[in-house]
């Protein structure tokens, strides 16, 4: 299992392209019909506030393994 950091990590980086390409996203979906716009676009915000839960839930777990094992992380 790799180390609850990098995991946040990776979870925050994925959080930044979702948001960074949203722009780029509309270009891409603009051909599109209405309805499969909007569902990319529903996706992709759906994607973010799964990776945002998931970020804090790792936050919370590294906070909570700090309290139980304060030697560990120094």
């Amino acid at each position: 299992m790799l180390p609850i950091e990098l995991r946040i990590d990776r979870a925050q980086k994925l959080l930044r392209m979702i948001e960074q390409d949203a722009p780029l996203l509309a270009v891409r979906v603009a051909p599109l019909s209405v309805e499969v716009q909007q569902s990319a676009k529903s996706h992709a915000q759906h994607l973010a506030m799964l990776t945002r839960a998931e970020i804090k839930r790792l936050l919370d777990e590294k906070a909570f393994a700090e309290v139980v094992e304060p030697h560990a992380a120094d």
